[in-house]
């Protein structure tokens, strides 16, 4: 197994460690929302990295292909719904956000059994690096407990882009699924 695939593998590993922080109450008060924190920001930074050593090493795999955007899916699903389960993001905006996500993931292996690969556009990549804006502020602001000290710019700031990041998911649906209609065509 090569490099990037391993940090793929990492990075699945460390959901459920992120979620258990965010969720499990065991007494560490912020902290272990700042541990939650650290633990994202890591698995998002082998998100970056894997695909760009991939590239450089040409070490693309059919494996890399098909669990990355699913680690990446994985991981952002996952943060989104432990700050719905806090009371941070509104439940409709979460579904909206996942639907997108199984909408495109079924298309995709749609598109697959044709021999067909579909890269990310331009939107789907802009709406990732928005809704991973989002989550690493909103849970800034719960590590360092601002929203109980009453200082609530990171979460004005969490929350713009979380609706920039909503607005980009509704777009990049639409986009991929109107640039693609010919993978769809095919199943008629």
């Amino acid at each position: 197994m090569n490099l990037p695939n391993k940090l793929t593998l990492f990075r699945i590993i460390l959901i459920p460690f992120f979620v258990f922080f965010m969720l499990a109450d065991v007494g560490m008060g912020w902290w272990a929302y700042l541990i939650a924190l650290i633990i994202f920001v890591v698995a998002s930074l082998t998100d970056m990295l894997d695909g760009r050593i991939a590239r450089k090493r040409n070490l693309v795999t059919n494996f890399g292909k098909f669990m990355d955007p699913l680690a990446d899916k994985l991981l952002v699903c996952s943060a989104l719904i432990c700050l719905m389960a806090l009371g941070f993001i509104p439940a409709w905006i979460v579904i909206i956000i996942i639907a997108r996500e199984f909408v495109i993931s079924g298309f995709r292996l749609i598109a697959a059994e044709h021999q067909v690969v579909i890269a990310a556009g331009i939107w789907g990549k802009l709406k990732t690096v928005f809704q991973m804006a989002a989550i690493i502020l909103f849970l800034l602001g719960c590590a360092w407990n601002l929203r109980l000290a009453g200082i609530y710019p990171i979460f004005l700031l969490a929350y713009i882009a979380l609706y920039v990041a909503l607005v980009l998911t509704v777009i990049s649906l639409i986009v991929y699924l109107v640039k693609n209609r010919d993978v769809l065509r095919e199943q008629d």
